[in-house]
C-alpha cells in the first residue's frame, strides 16, 4: 500500500493529465456530432479488422481438428459405398453362408485417429512414428489409413507409440484389387518416386484401362475391402510375360502426411491367430 501511494505522489501530475484528456476526450466526442460520428466508424471499422483476423486465428487453430474429422468422413464414406455394394450384390444374387459371415466380419471396423510423429520418403525402407501405441489397443499388423487412401501396416509397437511401414517400403504387399473387375493382385513399391507404386500378378485375360480405380482387396485380416489405394496410372508386361503390371498413382501424398487412422477389426486378432496357425501347419 505504501508502493502505490509512493507511486501515485511520484507521478500525480501524470496521472491527472491522463485522466484530463481522457474526459476531454470524452465531452468532445459526446456533444459534437461531426467527431462522434468520424470516432464511431474509426472504432467499427477497427474492430471488425479484428474480428476478421480473430476468426482467421481460429479457423487456423481448428484446420488440425477439421482435417480429421474430414478424413474420418471420407474413411466412413469408403467403407459406406462398401457395404452398399455388398448388399446390392446379394440381392442380384445368391450367397453362402459362409460368404455372408465374411462379409459381416470385415463390416466390424473401428477408426482410432492418430498424429504423425516422424515421417520419411526418400529411403528404399520408410517408416513412420504415429503417437499412438498399446495404451491405445494398437497391436502390430494393423492397418493404417488416411482420408485420401492407404497408408501401411503397423510394424511395431510401444507403450504410446507406433513404427508403421508404408506402403513406400520395399517389404510392404498388400493385397489388392481392381475395383470394376475384381482382379487382384499385390501391390509393392520398387523405389524412386513416392507418388507411385506397382501391382504385380495381374492375370493377362483380365479387362481394365488406364484411370481404374484400385482399392484393397480385404483377403486379409489388416485392411477391409474397398479402402481406396490409387488410380492405374500406366499399363506393363510383368518380367516372365505371364501377367499384367500396372503402375498404380498413390491417392495418399506421403510428403504431406500428418493424420491418420489406425484400422481396428473386432475379429483382427482371431483372424491373424488362425492364419499364422495355418502357415505353421503348412511348413510341417
Amino acid at each position: 500500500m505504501r508502493a502505490l501511494l509512493d507511486f501515485i505522489t511520484r507521478y500525480h501530475h501524470w496521472l491527472l493529465l491522463i485522466v484530463l484528456e481522457g474526459l476531454s476526450l470524452v465531452l468532445l466526442f459526446q456533444f459534437n456530432h461531426y467527431h462522434n460520428s468520424v470516432w464511431m466508424t474509426s472504432a467499427n471499422t477497427v474492430i471488425a479488422h479484428v474480428d476478421a483476423w480473430e476468426q482467421e486465428v481460429l479457423r487456423y487453430i481448428y484446420l488440425g481438428e477439421t482435417n480429421r474429422e474430414l478424413m474420418q468422413r471420407s474413411l466412413m464414406l469408403e467403407q459406406k459405398n462398401e457395404r452398399l455394394s455388398r448388399r446390392l450384390a446379394a440381392l442380384t444374387h445368391d450367397t453362402t453362408w459362409t460368404e455372408r459371415r465374411q462379409q459381416e466380419l470385415l463390416s466390424e471396423v473401428t477408426l482410432l485417429p492418430a498424429k504423425v510423429v516422424t515421417n520419411s520418403v526418400l529411403r528404399r525402407d520408410n517408416f513412420i512414428t504415429i503417437n499412438r501405441g498399446e495404451a491405445d489397443g494398437v497391436q502390430p499388423e494393423m492397418g493404417v489409413v488416411c482420408g485420401t487412401g492407404t497408408v501401411g501396416i503397423i510394424y511395431m509397437t510401444s507403450q504410446h507409440f507406433s513404427i508403421v511401414q508404408p506402403l513406400l517400403n520395399s517389404r510392404s504387399r498388400i493385397s489388392c484389387r481392381l475395383r470394376d473387375t475384381q482382379y487382384f493382385g499385390y501391390l509393392k513399391w520398387e523405389g524412386g518416386s513416392p507418388l507411385y507404386a506397382i501391382l504385380d500378378d495381374i492375370p493377362r485375360h483380365a479387362r481394365f484401362k488406364v484411370g481404374d480405380i484400385v482399392e484393397t482387396s480385404g483377403f486379409s485380416s489388416v485392411f477391409p475391402p474397398g479402402i481406396f489405394v490409387g488410380k492405374v496410372s500406366k499399363i506393363e508386361n510383368s518380367d516372365d510375360g505371364l501377367s499384367y503390371k500396372l503402375q498404380v498413382h498413390l491417392g495418399t501424398d506421403f510428403s504431406r502426411l500428418q493424420d491418420v487412422c489406425i484400422v481396428q477389426q473386432r475379429f483382427q486378432s482371431e483372424i491373424h491367430t488362425l492364419e499364422q496357425k495355418a502357415d505353421s501347419l503348412s511348413q510341417l
